[in-house]
């Protein structure tokens, strides 16, 4: 399975995160920006973007956000990693992961790697596509 995993790419953390994932788990996915990306071609849009990552399937089928997202990407490694995003795909595990993954979302302009650009703004309604 491959397809196309999406990020902020004017967040220092989200894109220290990617470069990590880049290095140590060898995938054929491919790692994009948002801004990069033809948000169109992918079924995404700016708002959803912003709001979390994004994983595009290869296949047609529907994106997925946040830790799913990370979970898809993760089962497209090599066999460690597979297992890793297996185990974070587990409803009991995303049960806990949702709530971190929007923690971090948060906050991770404080997060090493971050900076003031990696802030998300509050959700006013007023975004669009």
């Amino acid at each position: 399975m491959t397809g196309t995993f999406v990020y902020d790419g004017d967040c220092s953390f989200c894109t220290m995160c990617v470069r990590f994932a880049e290095r140590h788990v060898p995938t054929p996915a491919r790692l994009v920006p948002w801004q990069w990306a033809d948000l169109g071609a992918l079924g995404l849009t700016r708002a959803e973007c912003v709001e979390s990552v994004r994983w595009v399937p290869g296949d047609g089928g529907p994106p997925a956000a946040g830790p799913v997202a990370i979970s898809r990407l993760l089962r497209t490694g090599t066999a460690p990693w597979r297992l890793a995003g297996r185990l974070l795909g587990l409803r009991p595990v995303l049960v806990l992961a949702w709530p971190a993954y929007r923690w971090v979302a948060r906050n991770r302009h404080r997060l090493p790697g971050g900076t003031a650009a990696c802030a998300v703004p509050p959700t006013s309604g007023a975004e669009s596509a």
